[in-house]
This record gives C-alpha cells, sequence and structure tokens, in this order.
C-alpha cells in the first residue's frame, strides 16, 4: 500500500487520520508521517493501516498498466 493509497482510501470512507489511527491501533503522528512520507514507517503500521481501512470497506487493487488504487468494496 502506498500513502496515496491510503489517503485516497480515507477519502472513500470519510475517515479522519485520527480516526485511522484508532482503527489501526496506532498513533496518530504514524498514520500522518505515513501519508506525508516524512519517514519510514514499519511494515506492520503500514499493514495495520491497511487492515483498517480494509475493515471500513476499502478495498486495494493493481490496475493493468495504470498502478495502485483503492475502490469501495463490493457489499455482499
Amino acid at each position: 500500500m502506498t500513502p496515496a493509497q491510503s489517503r485516497a482510501a480515507r477519502g472513500l470512507v470519510t475517515m479522519t487520520q485520527t480516526e485511522l489511527a484508532k482503527a489501526a491501533g496506532l498513533g496518530q503522528s504514524t498514520v500522518i508521517d505515513f501519508e506525508k512520507e516524512r519517514r519510514v514507517v514499519s511494515d506492520a503500521a503500514i499493514a495495520a493501516i491497511r487492515s483498517a481501512l480494509e475493515a471500513a470497506g476499502v478495498e486495494f487493487i493493481e490496475q493493468n498498466g495504470g498502478g495502485p488504487g483503492v475502490r469501495l468494496a463490493k457489499r455482499q
């Protein structure tokens, strides 16, 4: 997951950085630093961010030739 995907995913589900940090069990500064590419955050932190966004209904995708993206997951 890229920082841009995280920002876009939050936008899809109208989630603030504070809300994402809480859902991921991380400090707000970790989410901010990741999304602004201020520092390298751990793989575990990135996985926690991704899991929290997926739980909120985001699906991470790789587009053919278009690079990484996000979309709302289909409701079942």
